[in-house]
């Protein structure tokens, strides 16, 4: 609790006086899916933030999440199912506008390479992971944390952010002890476009006798939207560790106009390789097609049908998932002098 309270803490205490302004914001999450994977799956994840005005908040983020078999990727998108209660994300962060330096973030937070929030693939409508981005595949993971610091400055249109940190990984890929991790991401603003390119130095999360080396992965993602469609992707090639390669990237296209009303289509196509010994390589595609439906308030449900070409991660070539959730969300405010 003490590890969950903390940022939130710190960021009140260091308000001005004169803040015109505090808010408090507590959110829960709760889901529950099934696949023709055999596999049902529940979670729940916690958050509360605090603006102490001036541009000072905290933030806390909290998940519990099982799966009935641990098979395949289905359901985790952005959060560990490993059947226990993690901290994924605990930082006190100071932010402004304008030019120069725009934020400066200390604590636990996700790997600020590429698309890599949580709203990013959780709450999109996919109940899958992108292949680049699930835990056993050796590119990177959703689950990848860091205890450290983040810097954001820029302009307008063109910004650049950089964060030195030591793993704090959850889930299934857990990276070793070492030298800090590095990571660097610029991104320009060209009218409905945005392009980022990222850069990760780290430690590879294999056992030491099979994974020499560093973990490098250099990235690019880019979104555009427009009259309600959005086209957003990532691609990134790199080592895993030492002597091993892996490249692959995905491209999303999102749907929701205002006829479409409660109604978001989605579709994604993807594909990873990675050369090694025939026991370990891997080079797969996929497909999904996807429809999230807002039901009433604060709910939603999920369906895809997700086909794989290539080598199988999914116990089946072609699986239908489905995932309802729902969110809860308590909302404080208070003027201050």
């Amino acid at each position: 609790m003490r590890r969950l309270i903390a940022p939130a803490v710190v960021a009140a205490c260091l308000a001005p006086a004169g803040a015109l302004a505090q808010s408090a914001a507590v959110e829960i999450v709760q889901s529950v899916g099934a696949s023709t994977e055999s596999v049902t799956s529940a979670a729940v994840q916690v958050r509360g933030l605090v603006d102490a005005g001036r541009g000072l908040r905290g933030v806390v983020e909290g998940s519990w999440a099982d799966r009935s078999r641990d098979v395949g990727d289905v359901f985790g998108t952005a959060y560990p199912y490993g059947g226990k209660a993690d901290v994924i994300e605990a930082y006190a962060e100071w932010g402004r506008t304008g030019n120069g330096l725009r934020a400066v973030r200390g604590g636990r937070y996700r790997t600020p390479f590429g698309l890599a929030s949580a709203s990013d693939h959780a709450y999109i409508g996919f109940l899958r992971a992108p292949l680049i981005r699930y835990a056993n595949y050796w590119a990177l993971s959703s689950g990848y944390l860091e205890h450290g610091v983040d810097v954001l400055a820029g302009v307008s249109r063109v910004s650049i952010e950089l964060s030195a940190s030591k793993p704090a990984d959850v889930g299934a890929a857990i990276r070793r002890d070492g030298s800090p991790t590095l990571t660097g991401r610029a991104e320009v603003v060209a009218g409905p476009a945005v392009v980022g390119v990222s850069r990760i130095d780290t430690t590879p999360y294999a056992p030491a006798r099979f994974a020499s080396g560093r973990s490098r992965f250099t990235g690019i993602d880019v979104r555009v939207m427009t009259g309600g469609v959005q086209v957003r992707g990532e691609w990134l090639e790199g080592q895993p560790f030492a002597g091993r390669t892996t490249t692959g990237g995905y491209l999303d296209l999102i749907v929701h106009t205002r006829r479409m009303d409660r109604v978001t289509a989605l579709g994604r196509v993807e594909k990873l390789d990675y050369p090694a010994p025939s026991s370990f390589a891997l080079f797969t595609k996929r497909a999904i097609a996807a429809v999230r439906v807002r039901t009433w308030q604060g709910a939603a449900v999920s369906l895809g049908v997700s086909h794989q070409a290539g080598q199988q991660t999914q116990r089946r070539r072609t699986a239908i998932d489905v995932g309802m959730t729902w969110v809860l969300r308590q909302d404080r405010s208070r003027s201050t002098r």
